[in-house]
């Protein structure tokens, strides 16, 4: 199990990522910057750009024809206390994230939600739809719903909403504090029909 730490976002809004949050890369700029995070995990990978009006899941899903079962999504999740603590949770779109259980019992802590879209930003140099676990402080523990890693494909934010990374799975074995968790999500809810006789 990777011990999870205490990361205060302001300090680590210090890091590198502060650039991109103060001066927006082009779409060359932001392709260098992934390339270079993705080069030596030594897994192939494919770029493949995104409209940024269609970077959230559903939407790019429907316009570009991949299934949502491929899409695992990078949310960040913050635990309530003192610091607070955070870590980086990457689940198939069709899954709920148990925040509430399994991943609150990750950080330690009493209570834990989805960390809002400013402190996301804040802390990855990312905003939603773009968030990637390619390039994410060292110190920031991803935990990985053990049914990503079952997908031959999957497709994950790019660090900007203008890029995606199609890739096995087995790449985010290459990251620093990686871990799989059995359970990190639930299964979809499906909707009471009415049945019509």
């Amino acid at each position: 199990m990777v011990a999870v730490r205490a990361i205060s976002y302001r300090l680590v809004s210090r890091y590198r990522f502060l650039s991109r949050i103060v001066a927006p890369m082009t779409d060359d700029a932001e392709r260098t910057w992934l390339d270079d995070r993705l080069r030596d995990l030594g897994v192939p990978y494919e770029l493949f750009p995104c409209d940024p009006a269609l970077a959230d899941t559903a939407a790019f899903c429907a316009a570009y024809g991949f299934l949502p079962e491929d899409a695992a999504n990078t949310i960040v999740v913050i635990g309530k206390s003192d610091p607070p603590r955070f870590a980086a949770c990457v689940t198939l779109a069709p899954y709920r994230l148990d925040v509430n259980r399994t991943v609150r019992d990750r950080l330690g802590t009493r209570k834990a939600s989805f960390a809002p879209s400013d402190v996301t930003a804040e802390l990855t140099g990312m905003q939603i739809g773009g968030v990637t676990v390619f390039g994410l402080p060292v110190d920031l523990p991803v935990l990985v719903d053990s049914r990503v890693m079952a997908r031959e494909r999957i497709v994950l934010g790019g660090g900007s909403r203008s890029w995606k990374v199609l890739v096995a799975p087995s790449i985010l074995l290459e990251l620093p504090s990686v871990e799989v968790v059995e359970g990190l999500a639930n299964e979809p809810t499906v909707p009471d029909v009415p049945v019509v006789l």
